[in-house]
């Protein structure tokens, strides 16, 4: 990606005024704010100079562009901006300040008067907040309790590694990450997952959606036609892999995980096998330490399987380790990707641990996807956040990340025993399904329950904002005979609200 640079020719005084555009625009104002008057058209209009400016300032007044109480450059530096004489700007002032726009005070400027209120937009909009549904009980399954952001130790983080921060780090840099945190997180992952790589195999991305479409536009690129995906999994996923020219070929799973062992039949199947494109089947993405969003943990023989297809077939494994922090009746599983890091790639994200409006996640790549992963990279936005990355960087270093992880796990552990408990108790027909881990849980019901849409509409009527399990479904042949069931995530209300949450899907299940 191209850098700006510096046009030839002799360095601007620093007595000189700032530029004008040819249209008599003033870009930015000596009292330290943006300030976008534009003269021109109404001077080519006929108006004369003190009209003009007049007329600008009352537009930026109404439109809600200058709000009330807004401090207005002297005299002086907006003349110098404009290039028009100072008697002008203050004939100008004068004259709005009479009206009522404007505010003079000795010793105070001229602001913008507190009656002079905005024009009201000819045609609200409204903007939703992403795809996220409201409810009075909010259940949806993927995200953290948010009231347990770890703020004071993050602010401890950032005013450490912004005072220690070289100069050249606020520069643009490599589209793998600051190496600060790339070297903190190999040693991190080394030591809680068990990954095998360096930082020089590590990529920082703005979630780990950025870094699938990244990987996946990297292996359409090396003849890749297809990938094989969880027969449960995230519909946002799918179509992120769709939208890079991938088909899909959906694997079966059941209570130990992904049917890798199919992978070798839908290599051999070409474009009968999967939806979309057809051609070579290039790499399959799994959840394997806790699928998503069944719960159950991929078999040893089974993760065993994947890589040796993946060896056999040129093939990768992609294994997004979304949770991997998170296991509540035993230490976690280690890290698929230490078995092959020339064929695993390791994929993690902060989304869970801390909070996905950080937007931080990580790809521990294979030697061979490095460059061709960075490259896409780079083309995508240069590279990711700085200030985030060393402060989280200084995070980890710092022991202040792992305090906060082990206080995360004993407190959604806690929320997963109550909920199971007042499962158990008040509707003890319903089926907690998956191992304990992770910030959701599977609610199977038993046969002859309601239908799984009869039973979202109840849920939702109860103000209950949850999905149910065929929202995740792949296709129509990966779960023929799925009993009804609900995905519910125990970990996002605030602990004050999570009590009537339960007390709300209890009863939505009890009548089911």
């Amino acid at each position: 990606m191209s850098r700006p640079r510096t046009p030839p020719g002799p360095a601007p005084s620093p007595h000189r005024s700032p530029p004008r555009t040819a249209r008599g625009t003033a870009p930015w104002t000596a009292f330290g704010g943006d300030l976008h008057l534009d003269l021109g058209e109404r001077r080519a209009a006929g108006a004369g100079l003190r009209a003009a400016l007049e007329d600008a300032l009352r537009e930026a007044v109404q439109d809600g562009r200058l709000a009330p109480d807004t401090r207005l450059p002297s005299s002086r530096a907006l003349g110098e901006d404009l290039g028009i004489a100072r008697n002008t700007v203050v004939e100008a002032y004068g004259q709005l300040t009479a009206e009522g726009w404007l505010s003079s005070r000795r010793g105070s400027g001229t602001t913008v008067a507190e009656r002079a209120a905005p024009r009201p937009a000819a045609r609200p909009v409204e903007v939703r907040a992403g795809r996220r549904p409201t409810g009075r009980h909010d259940l949806l399954a993927g995200r953290p309790d948010l009231s347990l952001f770890p703020r004071s130790a993050w602010l401890a983080s950032a005013r450490r590694a912004l005072a220690v921060a070289p100069h050249e780090a606020f520069d643009y840099g490599s589209p793998l990450g600051r190496i600060e945190l790339r070297r903190a997180l190999a040693g991190y992952l080394a030591r809680v997952r068990g990954v095998r790589t360096d930082p020089d195999r590590l990529l920082i991305c703005s979630g780990f959606g950025q870094g699938l479409g990244l990987l996946a536009a990297a292996l359409r690129g090396r003849g890749a036609g297809r990938i094989a995906v969880e027969g449960y999994g995230l519909p946002p996923q799918r179509d992120t892999l769709r939208a890079a020219g991938l088909g899909l070929a959906p694997l079966p799973l059941d209570c130990s995980g992904a049917r890798t062992d199919l992978l070798a039949e839908l290599s051999g199947a070409g474009e009968g096998a999967g939806e979309g494109a057809g051609g070579r089947l290039g790499a399959v993405l799994l959840t394997p330490a806790h699928q998503f969003p069944t719960g159950a943990a991929l078999a040893a023989d089974r993760r065993a399987a994947a890589v040796r297809w993946a060896r056999g077939h040129d093939g990768y494994v992609i294994e997004d380790d979304y949770d991997g922090e998170f296991r509540y009746d035993r230490q976690p599983l280690g890290a698929m990707q230490a078995l092959d890091p020339d064929r695993v790639v390791y994929g993690g994200t902060a989304a869970k641990s801390l909070a996905p409006g950080l937007r931080l996640a990580w790809l521990a790549l294979p030697d061979e996807l490095v460059e061709p992963v960075a490259a896409l990279k780079e083309a995508a936005d240069t590279m990711s956040p700085v200030t985030d990355q060393l402060t989280f960087a200084e995070l980890i270093t710092s022991g202040r990340y792992d305090r906060h992880v082990r206080r995360c796990r004993l407190h959604y552990r806690r929320r997963r025993d109550l909920l199971v408990a007042a499962l158990a108790e008040r509707a003890p027909r319903v089926r907690v399904t998956g191992i304990a881990a992770g910030l959701h849980a599977v609610l199977e019901l038993p046969p002859g329950s309601l239908p799984e849409a009869e039973l979202m509409d109840r849920a939702r009527a109860a103000g209950l904002v949850l999905t149910g399990l065929g929202w995740y479904l792949a296709g129509r042949n990966a779960a023929p005979d799925a009993a009804p069931a609900l995905v519910v995530g125990y970990a996002t209300p605030p602990d004050h609200a999570f009590p009537a949450a339960l007390d709300a899907l209890c009863e939505v299940l009890r009548t089911a």
